[in-house]
């Protein structure tokens, strides 16, 4: 009950709440651009997976906070720089974010109707659930990390990974539908990973991109691709 009476607790509970969205749109997009490979009846269930099995590894990792913060610690250096498990991480993370979004234009750019060219792979559920579950570790490390620095009760921290996550799942449909009417979105959003994989590996190797830097950057490129989505609709009507 003390903690329900405490200010100080709301405040960084919504705060934590915001960042953890935040932090989980760019996890969102990516595993709304892979459940859109599968059939249409499936989507659903794949978003839905996906952002479940999220939560679940986000819950599993902030009870394992001893172990996340034992990652900080260096296992080794390279050229007077200390290498930890965390910085593995990010940098394992972030080269296959780069690896994935490069595949994923190049595809784009190779097959310009989808409908017409037949794919070369069989898309599965349980290999698109497998993608969406190593994406989530990955983004998952930074937003529990993020959690940890900022809220001193577990309890405080799993309720804003939870409400977050519920309101992130109550947009998912509406965000893969939008990806879907406007297929440069889709390529926008594997840019914005793009981005996010290269700020990952530099981070690894500690070199710190202000994530405000980037979030403007994204918010001003979809900026730009609203105001051309709305001069399309104008000269077809």
């Amino acid at each position: 009950m003390e903690l329900l009476s405490n200010p100080d607790i709301w405040i960084a509970f919504f705060t934590l709440c915001a960042l953890e969205i935040v932090l989980g749109i760019d996890n969102l997009i990516f595993i709304s651009i892979l459940a859109n490979k599968l059939p249409e009846h499936q989507q659903r269930k794949g978003r839905q997976v996906g952002l479940s099995l999220a939560l679940l590894i986000r819950i599993g990792l902030l009870f394992s906070i001893s172990w996340i913060m034992s990652l900080t610690s260096d296992i080794f250096t390279v050229r007077d720089m200390g290498i930890s498990g965390r910085d593995i991480i990010l940098i394992l993370g972030g080269l296959f974010l780069i690896y994935k979004s490069v595949k994923e234009i190049h595809e784009k750019m190779e097959h310009k109707d989808e409908e017409l060219v037949p794919k070369v792979k069989k898309v599965t559920f349980k290999g698109i659930v497998t993608q969406i579950v190593l994406i989530d570790i990955v983004f998952s490390l930074d937003s529990v990390i993020t959690a940890v620095g900022m809220v001193d009760h577990i309890s405080v921290m799993v309720a804003a990974v939870i409400v977050s996550m519920i309101i992130m799942m109550l947009v998912a449909k509406s965000l893969s539908d939008f990806v879907n009417r406007n297929p440069t979105i889709k390529v926008l959003a594997l840019s914005f990973l793009l981005m996010i994989g290269t700020a990952l590996i530099a981070e690894g190797i500690d070199f710190h991109i202000p994530k405000g830097y980037i979030y403007f950057s994204m918010a001003f490129a979809v900026l730009v691709e609203i105001v051309n989505i709305r001069i399309g609709a104008r000269k077809k009507a």
